[in-house]
């Protein structure tokens, strides 16, 4: 609780009855490239102050007695636990706090230390809030200048709000935070308080601009019907909104937060995702690096990524096209002796490699890469002597502990790859695995040894993506549709290096409006038909899939039915499928295609998107 005292007319809020968490800093040097600055990452443990309560331990009840220190130190155990009940949505917003409020205690310290002040605290420091997990700090920070070091209201609404930048990651509805506001009043009630406050103030200022139009004032609110909005309040509080590629910072400002984009447009700004060339190209493909090098005359292109496109003019160059082919080869061997190391399942390395590792959801439309395979399975059972390009399929995701469809559709993909290795059908010919544990470590071995990038999230879903760049660097062809930095990739490679298919954002969304039916194309095409009546049946492992066929025909949890367009586009996916085979069986013409993409991927550098950063947003000097 929150117990309020008078010192001289002035009003000190001060919260009681609270358990002390100690953060413990644990951190790690990261060295630069060619430079001679080295940046501090710093991570927080979580402990308690309380000792073991000897007490408890004399009387054998030895849990109690360690109990403080458990419930302190789970705090930083394992992160995003499952929040479909009251405990684990407590223990998130526990341990989003505790890492905000540690880390900006940490820089408000050193910071009174070098200035003695803190009024100059936003000329010197910029928060990104890197989507609203970290949104917190905005309260925190506030709490801190009032409540600390006695600001007015005002004066500290100042600093926070020149401080804090936020970068948004999603449109998906359901990713942008709310919180109950019972949980925030009773875990963190002086920050419900704060946040009240903000609420209210906005709100006002909302009903004054929009002239009382409390439809357009609902859907900005920071607190509306018991809930705490996140992104709300960071577009309230934020100097800076950005998306992170073209498309998705127009779907913001068009959709999203469009009544926020029309009081304030200079507030939005775009930055495109980048990942870093000495990482995902130089460290993890080191054959193909010195290719670049060769071609390139040198390192250059790891600290200036767009040199990276002397590349292309060797796009004619059978030498180079030849070398290209065979680091491929190489790579693909490499990976396929890891996973029978791993797992003991044999890759057939004489096949196209079509990957797509990604999170697990709906939106990323995994399942529409499952119906196609089945699909192809069903032309080979139809013709088993038909002319079959070999292909293996490799998968590899994680979902949320609590997403029940994905978990679902993990479980589809692994009975569907049991059903075609028992078929003796698609030896050497079809091959579908899930890959374990996938992580950063796995990645790593996969992207070099990856020919076709699956890419397929439905138009206007997907805010940006970063591994459609890993696999263009590594020399990976795309077959995707027009969403997220798939739309800048695009632009940098022409229809011609690049397998498109599928609806636009805007078809999307026209033909939603119109009325979208999934169950007409089931009706109306025999190819869709037949997959899903096969899932349904399952695939003699037991399991009844019927549920996500249910979902794409009729809907269900109060989703509409086929939310994610996947029977619209299976079409168009399966065509792009048939386009990416043939281009394949042209060695040259796919070999050239390869080289391009990797030559043209220095607009997607990490260094692009800092630099972006630091002239649009931070508003810093850079020097690289």
């Amino acid at each position: 609780m929150v117990d309020h005292w008078d010192d001289r007319g002035v009003n000190h809020p001060e919260q009681v009855g609270y358990t002390t968490v100690l953060a413990i800093p644990r951190d790690m040097e990261i060295a630069g490239y060619k430079t001679k600055f080295t940046n501090t990452l710093r991570l927080w443990d979580a402990k308690s102050p309380v000792p073991v309560d000897m007490t408890y331990y004399s009387r054998g009840e030895y849990l109690k007695a360690v109990e403080q220190q458990a419930m302190a130190e789970v705090i930083a155990k394992v992160l995003y636990p499952d929040d479909n009940h009251y405990e684990g949505k407590s223990l998130r917003l526990k341990q989003q706090y505790f890492f905000v409020s540690a880390t900006i205690q940490s820089i408000v310290r050193k910071h009174r230390a070098q200035y003695g002040t803190l009024r100059n605290f936003h000329e010197k420091h910029v928060i990104q809030i890197n989507d609203t997990h970290p949104t917190l700090v905005i309260p925190e920070l506030m709490r801190i200048l009032l409540d600390v070091e006695g600001y007015s209201w005002n004066d500290a609404w100042n600093i926070v709000t020149h401080t804090v930048a936020y970068t948004n990651h999603t449109v998906l509805a359901e990713a942008l935070e709310r919180w109950p506001q019972g949980l925030i009043e009773s875990l963190l009630p002086r920050i419900w308080q704060i946040l009240k406050e903000i609420a209210a103030r906005y709100q006002r200022k909302l009903e004054q601009h929009f002239n009382g139009d409390m439809n357009k004032v609902s859907k900005m609110a920071i607190i509306w019907n018991g809930e705490v909005r996140m992104a709300n309040l960071c577009v309230c509080a934020c100097y800076a909104v950005n998306g992170v590629s073209a498309l998705h910072t127009e779907i913001l400002k068009k959709d999203v937060f469009h009544d926020a984009y029309t009081m304030h447009p200079e507030q939005f700004h775009n930055v495109t995702n980048g990942v870093d060339h000495r990482r995902w190209l130089s460290q993890i493909n080191p054959k193909l690096d010195a290719l670049v090098r060769e071609c390139t005359g040198g390192d250059d292109y790891l600290l200036h990524p767009e040199t990276i496109r002397g590349l292309e003019k060797y796009k004619d160059d059978q030498s180079v096209l030849a070398q290209l082919e065979a680091i491929k080869k190489e790579n693909k061997r490499r990976f396929a002796a890891y996973v029978a190391r791993e797992s003991g399942v044999q890759l057939n390395t004489d096949a196209i490699f079509d990957v797509q590792v990604k999170r697990l959801h709906e939106y990323k439309r995994q399942l529409l890469n499952v119906l196609h395979i089945i699909h192809l399975y069903n032309q080979l059972r139809d013709n088993p002597n038909m002319d079959f390009t070999p292909q293996t399929f490799l998968f590899g995701a994680k979902a949320a502990p609590g997403y029940h469809v994905a978990k679902k559709i993990i479980q589809l993909i692994n009975s569907l790859s049991a059903q075609i290795s028992a078929d003796p059908l698609c030896k050497d010919k079809l091959q579908v695995v899930f890959l374990e544990n996938y992580r950063v470590s796995l990645a790593e071995k996969l992207m070099p040894a990856s020919e076709i990038s699956e890419q397929i999230s439905t138009a206007g879903k997907e805010a940006s993506g970063t591994g459609n760049m890993k696999f263009m660097m590594n020399g990976a062809l795309t077959i995707g549709t027009l969403d997220g930095a798939n739309v800048e990739m695009h632009q940098q490679l022409g229809d011609e290096n690049i397998f498109l298919f599928g609806l636009t954002a805007d078809q999307v969304v026209r033909m939603k409006a119109e009325g979208y039916i999934p169950a007409d194309y089931y009706n109306h095409n025999p190819a869709i038909k037949r997959v899903l009546d096969q899932i349904r049946a399952g695939f003699g492992d037991g399991v009844d899939y019927s549920d996500l066929v249910d979902r794409l025909l009729r809907g269900a949890g109060g989703s509409p039915a086929d939310e994610y367009m996947l029977l619209a586009d299976f079409d168009s996916y399966c065509q792009a499928h048939r386009r990416a085979l043939e281009t394949y069986a042209d060695r040259k013409r796919w070999n050239q295609m390869s080289l391009i993409n990797i030559a043209r991927s220095g607009i997607f550098a990490a260094d692009r998107s800092i630099r972006d950063y630091a002239s649009d947003i931070w508003h810093v000097p850079t020097r690289l």
